[in-house]
C-alpha cells in the first residue's frame, strides 16, 4: 500500500506556484491521492486542490509539501508541530536551505515517498512564553532592540540561576536548525540538526562577553530584561510575537520533536550548508 493517501500543500505567499501545484495534482490523480490546500492560498491561484483550514489539513494529510523557500518551509513545520505528517520541502525560486528537492525532481520524489523509500528527520523547536502568551518557532526566538529604544540588556538564567548577561542589539535563542540562520549571521557556530539543545547568541554585543552559549535540551532557560534595557520586541521565526519591558521574563523551552522532515538521501546537512553558506573554499587544499 502506498504511503500517500492525502497531500497537503503550503504555498509561498507571493511566488507563482501554480505550475508546481499542477505537477502535484497530476501525480495525485494518477495515484488516487487527495490534495488539500489552505483555502486562501488555493483560491489565490485557482487550482483544483480541496480548500480547507489549517487544522483540517494537518489532521488529514499524510504528507505536507512546502512550495517556496525556507520561510514557507518553516511555516509548514510550525503547522504540523507535534503532529504525525512529515514535510517535504520543494525549492521554488532561490536556493532553499531546508528544501529537499527542486521542482524537476518532484514527481520522482513523490514516487519514492509513496513507495516508502525515504527517511524522516525530526527537528526540535523552541517555545517562548512571556506574559499570558506563548509562541513556537523552528528556527529561533529573538529579543531585539526596538527602534528608538535603548540597547537590549538581557540576563540569561539557567536552571533558575543567573549565568551571564548580554548587552547587544539582540539576543537570539536558536534551535540547531536555526543555527545557520540569524545566529550564524551574528557569528554563532553551525550546529548539527542531530544535536539537542538551544544556542544563545548575542547580535552586535556591546559588552566584554560576546560568545555564544549552547544549553542541553533539559536545562531550564529564562531571559530577564534588565532595568537598564530598552523595550524589546520578541520575534519567533522572524515574525513579531509581542513586546517585553524591563523587569519582564521570557521563559524558553526546547521542544524535542516539534516537526518531521522528509529526507530522500540525496544531500546531507553538511552538503546543503556548503552550498547555502558558500563554504567550499575552506575545504580546498592549499
Amino acid at each position: 500500500m502506498g504511503f500517500i493517501g492525502t497531500v497537503g500543500l503550503v504555498l509561498h505567499p507571493e511566488r507563482t506556484c501554480a505550475p508546481t501545484v499542477d505537477t502535484v495534482l497530476r501525480w495525485s490523480r494518477g495515484h488516487g491521492a487527495k490534495v488539500l490546500g489552505l483555502a486562501a492560498e488555493v483560491t489565490r491561484i485557482g487550482c483544483e486542490a480541496v480548500p480547507v483550514e489549517a487544522e483540517e489539513m494537518t489532521a488529514s494529510a499524510d504528507l505536507l509539501i512546502s512550495l517556496g523557500g525556507d520561510g514557507t518551509m518553516l511555516r509548514a513545520m510550525r503547522m504540523v508541530s507535534g503532529g504525525h505528517a512529515p514535510v517535504l520541502g520543494v525549492n521554488v525560486g532561490r536556493l532553499g536551505f531546508l528544501a529537499e528537492v527542486d521542482v524537476p525532481d518532484l514527481p520522482a520524489a513523490l514516487d519514492a515517498i509513496d513507495d516508502h523509500r525515504f527517511t524522516v528527520e525530526t527537528r526540535s523547536g523552541v517555545h517562548a512564553r512571556f506574559g499570558s502568551t506563548g509562541h513556537t518557532a523552528l528556527n529561533d526566538v529573538v529579543l531585539v532592540r526596538s527602534p528608538g529604544h535603548r540597547t537590549a540588556a538581557v540576563a540569561v538564567h539557567v536552571q533558575d540561576q543567573p549565568f551571564v548577561s548580554y548587552t547587544a542589539d539582540a539576543v537570539v535563542v536558536a534551535t540547531p536548525t536555526g543555527s545557520t540562520a540569524y545566529s550564524f549571521s551574528a557569528g554563532g557556530p553551525i550546529v548539527s540538526p542531530n544535536a539537542e539543545g538551544l544556542l544563545i547568541t548575542p547580535v552586535a554585543p556591546h559588552a566584554a562577553f560576546n560568545r555564544s552559549v549552547f544549553l542541553s535540551s533539559g536545562e531550564r532557560l529564562a531571559l530577564e530584561v534588565l532595568p537598564h534595557s530598552g523595550g524589546l520586541a520578541v520575534e519567533a521565526d522572524g515574525l513579531l510575537a509581542g513586546h517585553v519591558s524591563p523587569g519582564d521574563v521570557v521563559e524558553v523551552t526546547m521542544l524535542p520533536d516539534a516537526a518531521r522532515v522528509v529526507r530522500l538521501g540525496r544531500t546531507t546537512f553538511y552538503q546543503r550548508a556548503q552550498r547555502k553558506l558558500r563554504l567550499t573554499g575552506s575545504a580546498e587544499p592549499a
